[in-house]
């Protein structure tokens, strides 16, 4: 019992340094409209800088993806807090545009390294039998720890002195808390090779797979594009046309998005693989017509609405996405699969994001938003269609 004791509160800490870790990536989205104001760019900038991070998360998983398989947990994971640590350092000294980019380039490198090596972590440090559990808790660290960082950094830049410090002084102080925490857990990776070991892991896609993927890589680049969206823009959009100039309320806005989508995510073991993939697609799709009508309409009901359930829909569909195209790849290749879907999905909060950035010139925010709304509908409707045709088989193992 005392063992299975220390193996919950491990557990539960490599959990809360998962939340600080991912809580730094998305610590400066309700800050852009301040980092607008104190260098005069445009919404594509804001866009672009937003992407970079996605850039540096593909860069990590097509080259050094299975780094935590073969150097240990731990290395790892203090490879991806030293990102962390340096990529608050980028934002506290940050005089020009150019420190922006490296900090959000370090936040994605931290990411990258984080997504896979600490949910693998958490799942060995759990007592035996308690998977159930422990996938709870890597979920919610890793969503959680992504609705965090709005909420902290806005809440901190509206009611405390220096907006565009005090937030990524104090991610700092809780990276070098969460270096310590991670010091004094075992290792869980026994056969431990040196780095140069670490290969590059090219994505892959198998014959037997493409069924399944398809629709899979649609849904969950269709819901990553929403957050990356609902993420980068919504805190100008709220302050422009909604004349909510609290940075805590464009906190907790963007915040709820990816609560929401833990509750979708834990929602999967209740409904099913085989449903919640095209139930995910559907809610998408509610939360991308709420998105409209909120930016047509200029509510902030319809806002907060469209985050929770467009988050809900993410949420379900990328939970889903991800178990079915685990099950349906040949355990030898699975590894290079799931790869392959993450690089699909971090692509829904680049290009898509980039594109909305290049149309806010000449048809303003609400018409690039518009525009991104109709094509991800299309995208996301097709692969529902195609879902409800051919149910994605999931076996168990």
């Amino acid at each position: 019992m005392d063992d299975d004791r220390q193996s919950r509160a491990r557990c539960l800490l490599a959990g809360a340094v998962f939340v600080v870790c991912m809580a730094g990536t998305t610590l400066p989205t309700p800050l852009y409209p301040l980092y607008q104001q104190k260098f005069g760019f445009s919404e594509l900038t804001v866009t672009v800088v937003y992407a970079v991070y996605a850039f540096g998360v593909m860069g990590v998983l097509l080259l050094a993806g299975n780094a935590s398989d073969t150097v240990g947990r731990r290395p790892a994971l203090l490879w991806g807090l030293g990102f962390a640590a340096a990529s608050a350092a980028c934002f506290l000294g940050a005089d020009s545009i150019g420190w922006l980019y490296a900090g959000r380039l370090l936040s994605g490198l931290s990411a990258g390294l984080f997504t896979g090596a600490a949910t693998a972590y958490v799942m060995e440090l759990a007592p035996p039998g308690d998977t159930a559990r422990a996938t709870f808790v890597a979920t919610a660290a890793n969503m959680g720890g992504l609705g965090c960082g709005p909420l902290l950094a806005g809440l901190l830049a509206e009611y405390a002195p220096e907006p565009l410090l005090l937030p990524f002084a104090v991610h700092l102080a809780l990276v070098a808390a969460s270096v310590v925490v991670l010091l004094r857990l075992p290792e869980t990776v026994k056969d431990r090779r040196p780095l140069t070991a670490v290969r590059p892991r090219r994505p892959a896609l198998p014959v037997r797979v493409r069924s399944v993927f398809v629709p899979a890589a649609i849904a969950s680049f269709v819901g990553f594009a929403l957050f990356g969206v609902f993420t980068s823009v919504s805190p100008a959009f709220l302050a422009r046309y909604l004349h909510v100039d609290n940075h805590g309320v464009s906190g907790l806005v963007v915040a709820l998005a990816f609560f929401a989508s833990t509750a979708g995510q834990l929602a999967v073991d209740r409904v099913g693989v085989t449903r919640s993939l095209p139930l995910g697609c559907a809610v998408l799709f509610a939360g991308l017509l709420l998105l409209a009508a909120a930016l047509h309409t200029d509510l902030l009901a319809l806002v907060v609405l469209s985050a929770l359930v467009g988050g809900a829909g993410q949420g379900l569909a990328f939970r889903a996405a991800l178990a079915g195209v685990a099950a349906a790849a040949p355990p030898d290749r699975r590894a290079a699969v799931i790869s392959t879907l993450f690089v699909v999905a971090y692509t829904g909060i680049s290009i898509p994001v980039i594109g909305v950035g290049l149309l806010a010139d000449p048809l303003g925010l609400e018409g690039a938003g518009l525009v991104f709304i109709g094509c991800m509908l299309l995208l996301v409707a097709a692969a529902a269609v195609y879902l409800i045709r051919r149910p994605v088989p999931v076996r168990k193992t």
